[in-house]
């Protein structure tokens, strides 16, 4: 591979079904010049070594062997200060939305400043759930026929893996908006979820917050902070204020 800090970049297939299609991403993923496969939850365990992928990774087998098998996606975002979770699928709360387009070059600025990124597909039935997408810094679309949107697992990886490999190719000179500054230090979504725990708690414990009742608090309060993109610093100072207000409990 000959573009800069692709072994930043993970591929990450949540609740996969089919072997066959962890074995087709693993040959997209190399074909492409990528290889950081993981796999969180999937419907078999030791998908990645069943005989279906093994034939469909069709040479790829040394990223099915190396691909990494995990029970929680929090954990294998962790660290990662840009993380897409690619879904069709609005919701009414969630991160915010992102075209392929615009995502392409954020994954540039942060690759560049030596940033990890992760690209999350849900189950090829259900898509990501929203607790899934909850841990993503966007929601990311591909623009496909809007009456059809549905494209297979190991197709999708394969438009993304195809198009990045492009962007990530191109002339320095026209690759548009790479950092010309010290890169910001964003917080990674499994931070940004501990501290919206450690929130409510406080808010729980100032009345604010019935756990009887929750409505929607915490739900808008995680589309806030993910619209933000807060940083690791902005972390420390949330969490200072929930631990104030647990001292009032």
């Amino acid at each position: 591979m000959n573009f800069k800090n692709a072994h930043l970049l993970r591929w990450i297939l949540v609740e996969t079904s089919h072997p066959g299609n962890v074995g087709s991403a693993a040959r997209a993923l190399k074909t492409m010049g990528f290889d950081d496969l993981r796999l969180i939850n999937p419907k078999m365990a030791g998908i990645a070594q069943e005989a279906e992928a093994i034939a469909l990774a069709s040479g790829a087998g040394d990223v099915l062997a190396q691909s990494q098998e995990s029970d929680s996606l929090e954990s294998v975002v962790q660290g990662c200060s840009l993380v897409l979770g690619l879904t069709s699928r609005d919701r009414e709360f969630g991160p915010p939305a992102l075209s392929w387009v615009d995502a392409r070059t954020l994954i540039s600025q942060s690759l560049a400043a030596d940033q990890k990124v992760a690209l999350v597909f849900g189950p090829e039935r259900t898509g990501l759930d929203n607790q899934d997408l909850a841990l993503c810094t966007h929601r990311v679309w591909l623009d496909a026929n809007p009456q059809y949107p549905s494209l297979n697992l190991a197709q999708a990886l394969m438009v993304c893996a195809f198009t990045l490999r492009e962007t990530l190719n191109s002339d320095p000179e026209e690759t548009i908006g790479l950092p010309t500054k010290d890169p910001i230090d964003y917080a990674d979504p499994a931070s940004i979820a501990a501290m919206l725990d450690h929130w409510r708690d406080g808010l729980e414990a100032i009345g604010y917050l019935d756990p009887a009742n929750p409505k929607k608090l915490m739900a808008r309060l995680q589309a806030l902070f993910a619209r933000s993109r807060l940083q690791k610093e902005e972390i420390d100072l949330l969490r200072g204020i929930a631990k104030q207000m647990l001292l009032r409990k």
